[in-house]
């Protein structure tokens, strides 16, 4: 829930979808999406809770679809996680902290120092146990949920014109202003929900408490979304929303309350902004350490990425190579001059969000393959309905967001810009892919344990882990 950043989707994201779109029905997409998202985790929970691996995805998309597939979907993952979504909410970071120093603090440094503050305390926050991690996390989500809330109910309590309205979550609304750009826009600010299988080598109960987390981050997270950017059409009028948004930004959640609430409640509001900044930045990394750690637990990377810490059992490998990563990312936009915000925070999330719902549709077919074979049996709904109900929306999805790239990512269409960006995927699964097949031809132990997750211990050690069996009759 700390990497999907309540508070900067709902200052941020959702004004942004008001505002590129120029659809009013920001809100229902953000119920639609958590409806789809909540059919998703049916049979992403029913594969947690039969294995138990940090790799998630990669290990899902392994034991339903094969070996290749599953090293390409790790590297389409990685390549999601870390230099995009991470790296952009870096960027992101650091232009909102360097604005909120000015404002009040009259301490004026470039973006880039106050991200390379963040990412240090990343890099230390990364390798400490994941409990007391839990503790820095929760503290700071729970405060941003709570002002996201109290703002929201602040503007319903004053309507634009002393009238309540429910316009912007009309069906016909949607409908009608722009239904695949609303959803594709909503959909990205749920990423990081998914995140809750790749912990669960470290949960006491994984098999209950992964599919808890899960379904409960898709319905907490989704009615915050859909309460305050419809709060924020209440405030502002339906009719004024979009134009609102496209002038004031993320700072319209604030300006909308300021007139009604103490002036210290905007300020905490706004450092809570930058904390759920924050937050994310340190949930990403924790995510993309322990998929690193999974791939080099089974010798799809090097062994060395997968040390953990002989105290906090953290995957230091993992955290460390993403450290390295984010610390030359910076280093690239600062020599480049790329623009922080729009280069850095808007195109490499909106990028990395597209990353993770083009993972979330191969993982629901593989779900489907996974639970179709005679020995891994599920009931019809969570074995094969759910996971093909889920396939077809997010594959729609998928389309629509690829067919709308251009004002997703802001560009002119006859650029290719959007293609440029969009063929990163691609490449790297095919990489991926190829990868696996090299391991197959020249490491064919190695290429045995892929999948395995813990169990690949054995099979290195005893070479007792057969290809058809040991994965559950992957390829």
């Amino acid at each position: 829930m700390a990497a999907a950043a309540p508070l900067t989707v709902v200052a941020g994201g959702a004004t942004a979808g008001f505002a590129v779109t120029g659809s009013t029905g920001i809100p229902l997409a953000y119920v639609v999406v958590a409806v789809v998202l909540g059919v998703f985790a049916v049979g992403y929970v029913a594969m947690s809770r039969r294995i138990v691996n940090a790799g998630a995805f990669y290990t899902y998309i392994t034991r339903g679809l094969g070996r290749p597939a599953g090293v390409g979907g790790a590297a389409v993952a990685l390549a999601a996680y870390g230099p995009l979504m991470q790296v952009g909410l870096l960027c992101g970071f650091g232009v909102v902290a360097a604005d909120f120093m000015t404002t009040h603090a009259s301490l004026t440094m470039p973006w880039w120092i106050w991200a390379y503050i963040a990412w240090a305390a990343v890099a230390v926050l990364g390798v400490i146990r994941i409990d007391l991690l839990g503790v820095v996390l929760s503290v700071l989500l729970v405060a941003e949920i709570v002002v996201a809330v109290v703002l929201a109910v602040v503007q319903v309590e004053h309507p634009a014109g002393g009238r309540l309205s429910v316009t912007t979550l009309s069906p016909s609304n949607l409908l009608t202003t722009g239904l695949g750009a609303g959803l594709a826009t909503a959909i990205a600010g749920f990423v990081g929900f998914e995140g809750t299988a790749v912990f669960s080598e470290e949960a006491k109960d994984p098999r209950r408490t992964v599919a808890r987390a899960t379904f409960i981050a898709v319905v907490l997270i989704g009615g915050l979304y859909a309460f305050c950017a419809w709060a924020m059409s209440v405030a502002a009028g339906p009719d004024q929303i979009v134009a609102r948004s496209t002038a004031e930004g993320s700072a319209l959640i604030f300006n909308l309350a300021a007139p009604y609430v103490p002036a210290v409640v905007i300020t905490v509001g706004q450092f809570l902004l930058l904390s759920s900044l924050f937050a994310a930045v340190l949930a990403f990394q924790n995510t993309q350490a322990r998929i690193v750690f999974a791939l080099a637990r089974e010798g799809v990377l090097p062994a060395v990425l997968g040390r953990v810490g002989k105290r906090s059992k953290a995957p230091v490998g993992g955290s460390i190579t993403q450290t390295v990563i984010a610390f030359a990312a910076i280093i690239a936009f600062v020599l480049t001059g790329w623009d922080p915000f729009v280069n850095g925070f808007f195109w490499l999330t909106v990028l990395g969000g597209i990353g993770v719902l083009a993972m979330m549709t191969i993982v629901s077919l593989a779900v489907v393959a996974f639970f179709t074979r005679r020995d891994n049996q599920a009931g019809v709904w969570e074995g094969r309905l759910a996971p093909l109900l889920a396939f077809a929306a997010l594959a729609a999805v998928c389309v629509v967001t690829v067919d709308n790239a251009a004002a997703l990512f802001g560009v002119d269409p006859a650029s290719g810009t959007q293609w440029r960006l969009l063929g990163v995927y691609p490449v790297v699964f095919i990489i991926g892919v190829v990868g696996a097949l090299i391991l197959r031809s020249a490491k064919p132990e190695v290429y045995a344990r892929i999948g395995l997750g813990a169990h690949s211990i054995v099979g290195a050690v005893g070479h007792t882990a057969e290809p058809s069996t040991a994965a559950g009759g992957v390829r």
